[in-house]
């Protein structure tokens, strides 16, 4: 398996960070989120902290805390901040990173970059995570064109919400990717069921084998 994997979204509040989370601690890596916008509330970092059962220290610092839960370009300008992207380079860790993009593939770093950008620029494989609800077939077919047509390795989506079986198979049938499984909304969200939905839900094989 390789030791560093992407994960993003379709869009933004779709639960991907409860996701890095779960695959952080179950791959017993690291966790790297390297912009954060909104300070007012727990940070992503800090969510993954709580959830994730990692040692301490797996949980690396943001490269930029801006302070307005907004696109980072926009929060970066409000805090008088310029996001460079030659400041996002990749940590050399001795296990596996979860990175964790902000909002969605298109979401702007600054006026010039975009998330998708970097991704590009690393190379590195992707998990795309994706809602079951209404709105979400379009979204994620079009995320994944847009994963395509950068050449970006794409492992496969990760759904989060209710079954939903049949929006499941055409986005899967349609982006000809595969499906590597869903975690449902919890209900309450610890630790411990979030660890144990995860192993409940996805194949760590099938993740490894689309790297």
């Amino acid at each position: 398996m390789t030791k560093r994997i992407v994960v993003t979204g379709t869009d933004t509040g779709i639960g991907k960070t409860v996701f890095s989370a779960g695959l952080a601690g179950l791959l017993n890596g690291f966790y790297w989120k390297p912009v954060q916008s909104g300070l007012d509330e727990e940070t992503d970092s800090e969510v993954v902290a709580r959830l994730a059962g990692l040692p301490s220290g797996r949980v690396l610092p943001e490269v930029y805390r801006l302070t307005m839960p907004l696109s980072p370009h926009r929060s970066a300008e409000i805090d008088g901040v310029a996001i460079e992207a030659a400041k996002l380079s990749l940590p050399d860790l001795p296990g596996p990173l979860v990175i964790e993009g902000a909002g969605g593939l298109m979401v702007p770093l600054n006026r010039r970059t975009r998330f998708i950008d970097i991704f590009a620029q690393w190379r590195l494989p992707v998990i795309l995570c994706a809602r079951t609800a209404l709105g979400t077939i379009n979204h994620t077919l079009l995320s994944i064109e847009a994963l395509r047509a950068r050449s970006i390795p794409l492992i496969g989506i990760a759904f989060i919400g209710e079954e939903v079986a049949d929006t499941q198979r055409t986005i899967v049938e349609f982006g000809g990717v595969p499906q590597l499984g869903r975690l449902p909304h919890l209900d309450p969200l610890t630790g411990e069921t979030l660890r144990n939905a995860m192993i409940a839900g996805f194949d760590l094989a099938l993740i490894a084998g689309g790297q």
